[in-house]
């Protein structure tokens, strides 16, 4: 049986854009200012043999967007996984790329009964979630450092999984889908929530490169000058690579939504 695509909303067009730069300069500050606004993406060169990460030398710039201005979707992806808004008592969830813990912890704090793992690149980023979930007394929620394309944990270890603004720098968006259907049990879902607009998703990534020229650490990063936004078609297609039991797709706002489930 062919997993089937559903959309609950209708799409505006949007355009797929990827760019892969990997540094800046200085002097490069308003040309990428720029491409930010005309939606022209300007070809970056690395410099250097330093392959540091924007999320582990300014660590603070990214939870900063993350606990104050990006769409708190706790709620909504609840409701999602859970039709009866309650997660039965030993659910195991995994949050990939879960940066400084916003939503493993929130969905920890509101469900003592299960336990919640996240997962990310950035010890800075882990760090502060680790803090985060100490500050919040749970004792439910764990964080370990991995990597998305290639998880350490065996296949169908969890039974629901989440994830945000994941694909924005991310290399080999199949792979990661792929193994997200890996480590679900059968039954398991996953929600991923991604933004719609280059601009929007940018703007951490921006302000992170921004800051880099500015203080003259502009050695080269690995994540590039401007996000990767899939446009609602290759949104759909990518999760359609993985035999899923139902893939259903939906926008709201500037953000777009796929529910998995495996069969």
């Amino acid at each position: 049986m062919s997993p089937v695509a559903e959309t609950k909303a209708p799409y505006t067009a949007a355009a797929s854009v990827t760019h892969a730069g990997t540094g800046i300069a200085a002097t490069e500050a308003v040309s990428m200012t720029e491409s930010l606004t005309t939606g022209v993406a300007t070809p970056r060169t690395h410099t250097g043999d330093a392959r540091e990460s924007l999320f582990e030398r300014f660590a603070w710039v990214y939870i900063f967007f993350r606990e104050k201005l990006f769409r708190d979707d706790t709620d909504r992806f609840v409701e999602t996984l859970w039709t009866e808004k309650e997660p039965p008592a030993a659910t195991r969830l995994i949050e990939l790329g879960c940066g400084p813990g916003f939503y493993s912890c929130a969905i920890a704090s509101r469900f003592p009964q299960i336990s919640v793992l996240g997962i990310d690149r950035s010890a800075r980023q882990l760090h502060c979630a680790r803090q985060k979930s100490r500050d919040n007394g749970l004792q439910n929620c764990r964080f370990h450092k991995d990597n998305v394309l290639k998880l350490s944990h065996p296949d169908e270890s969890f039974d629901a999984l989440i994830a945000a603004r994941l694909f924005t720098v991310l290399p080999s968006q199949e792979r990661a889908v792929a193994e997200m259907h890996r480590v679900l049990r059968p039954g398991g879902r996953c929600i991923i929530a991604e933004p719609r607009f280059a601009m929007w998703a940018s703007l951490p990534l921006f302000a992170m490169w921004l800051i880099a020229a500015l203080t003259g650490m502009n050695n080269g990063y690995r994540e590039p000058s401007r996000a990767t936004v899939l446009s609602p078609e290759a949104f759909k297609r990518l999760f359609m690579t993985q035999p899923w039991r139902r893939v259903q797709t939906w926008h709201d706002g500037r953000y777009q939504y796929a529910l998995c489930e495996k069969r």
